[in-house]
Formats: C-alpha cells, sequence, structure tokens
C-alpha cells in the first residue's frame, strides 16, 4: 500500500494524507519491550509511504524517541518531521528549537505550540525559513475557545500550517477556521480524530453503519478518520498510536472513496449527532 498524498498549498510539495502522532504514545523509556512497539510502528508507516511525524518538547521523551529509532533505522533524514516551539521568550525558544533538531533529526516544519508568545516567535520562524532552518513555520492550539486566534492569524500572518482539533464529533473548526485555512492555502494538520480514545468508547459494541461498507471502511477508526479526510480544507490528520495493529488500520483509511456530504450526513446520523 501506499498512501495517497495531497498539496501544501504554499509550496505544491506533495505530502502522504495520514501522518503519524507522537503525544504519550512515544513518550516512554529506554527499555526494549517499550521502544520494539514504536520502532515496528516506524517502520509499517514508512513502508506504506507515510512521512510526516509531528511531536513538541512538551511530550516528554517523544522527540528522543523518535530520532533514536529513526537513527538505528537509518533513517533519519527520510521524514517530514513536525515539531514546535513552546517556551516564553527568544533565547529559551532558539535554545529549545536547537534541541529539537538534536533530538529528532533535521526540522521540517516548525510550529508555536498552542500559540505561546507568538508574537515573539513567528519573526524568529521566519528568519529560519529564509536561512533554509525549516522549511514550513505554523502555529497550533488544542482548545475550541483558540479557533477564532488561530483564525485571525491564519487570515493576517501568512502561515504555512494550522494544526486545529477535528473530529466526526467536534466540527467546530468547519465553522470558520477551515475555510480560513483554504481562503489563505494554509496546509491543515488535525489532531485528535479520535478525541484522545473517547470516539471508540462511544462506539463501543456498536456496529457499523452501512455507509461504511461503501466507502470500504472496515473499522470504525478508519470511518473517523475518512470523515476527517473528507473536508477539502484538510491535508493531513496525524492520529498517534504506539500499537503496529493500530497504525496499519488507520493506514487503511487512505484507501478507497472518502464521504461526500450525504454519506458524511448518514455517519453523524449512525452516532446520533
Amino acid at each position: 500500500m501506499t498512501l495517497p498524498t495531497r498539496v501544501i498549498p504554499k509550496s505544491n510539495e506533495a505530502i502522504p494524507i495520514l501522518g503519524l502522532g507522537t503525544w504519550s504514545a512515544f513518550d516512554v523509556g529506554d527499555a526494549p519491550e517499550q521502544r520494539a512497539p514504536l520502532a515496528r510502528v516506524l517502520d509499517l508507516f514508512y513502508a506504506a509511504g507515510g512521512r510526516l511525524i509531528d511531536s513538541s518538547p512538551m511530550y516528554g521523551r517523544a522527540e528522543a524517541v523518535v530520532g533514536d529509532l529513526n537513527r538505528a533505522a537509518g533513517r533519519r533524514d527520510a521524514f517530514f518531521l513536525a515539531t514546535k516551539v513552546w517556551v516564553g521568550g527568544k533565547a529559551a525558544a532558539e535554545q529549545q528549537m536547537a534541541t529539537s533538531a538534536e533530538r529528532m533529526g533535521p526540522i521540517t516544519l516548525m510550529q508555536v505550540h498552542n500559540l505561546l508568545d507568538w508574537r515573539t516567535h513567528l519573526p524568529v520562524l521566519r528568519e529560519k525559513k529564509r536561512a533554509g532552518t525549516f522549511r514550513y513555520i505554523g502555529v497550533t492550539h488544542y482548545q475550541l475557545d483558540a479557533l477564532d486566534e488561530l483564525e485571525r492569524l491564519v487570515r493576517g500572518e501568512a502561515l504555512d500550517f494550522v494544526q486545529l482539533p477535528y473530529s466526526v464529533a467536534v466540527r467546530d473548526a468547519e465553522k470558520r477556521l477551515l475555510p480560513a485555512a483554504r481562503d489563505t492555502g494554509t496546509a491543515v494538520l488535525v489532531m485528535r480524530p479520535f478525541e484522545g480514545g473517547e470516539l471508540f468508547e462511544a462506539v463501543r459494541g456498536k456496529p457499523l453503519p452501512a455507509v461504511a461498507g461503501a466507502l470500504g471502511a472496515t473499522s470504525w477508526a478508519q470511518l473517523f478518520l475518512k470523515f476527517v479526510l473528507a473536508h477539502p480544507a484538510v491535508t493531513c490528520p496525524i492520529p498517534a498510536t504506539r500499537k503496529p495493529a493500530h497504525l496499519e488500520d488507520n493506514l487503511k483509511a487512505a484507501q478507497g472513496p472518502l464521504p461526500d456530504q450525504a454519506q458524511r450526513a448518514l455517519i453523524l446520523a449512525a452516532l446520533g449527532l
């Protein structure tokens, strides 16, 4: 299986339509039994054509674990590595970004995490982009009450990427932020497409609706990801997992058709949304 791609609007560079998040999943120690499943996840992801891996200094040891496993596999430069600056002040940010690169490898996308001190950081990120340190820059936030500010930055700051929460159950970004991203040619990374696993609890024991068959979806995870991918502004969801079987299941969401508006309505109706 080779993942389909979508274009980053500001550059026309193609990236695979499913990425890999690292929140919680990659925050592990050095023990082989902790790292072996993650090495397998990265192997499967790479073999399927996956490239975008997203992390943050906020995620404990995740950056270092990604870097260690990729170096061990001889793939230090093989991925589209995205991470974040998550500290106040220019000097501290410079140090943190350098440390992230030492841990993970060459960073392709640097994002301001949760908009922390963005007025200080965005000019620095632009300088580093011009210098070739990063190919892309962006901003993120996980809280719904930050969507309005994200929209203002998307419309006013000429960003390459915005990372935002979006799922079948949490669709607030559809109102203004996703349209703003489409209007401005800003690529969209989607965090929490499974709402931290809460969506699976909501459908535990429920059979897949008939619309899943028409879309070639054989699991709820695939159906949830297809719903997100069907929005025309979305570039790449980034579900996190430490389980190889879950990664393989997620990747199958890229196969077969995506739901049209009528089919998206059927998915919502099946969930009582």
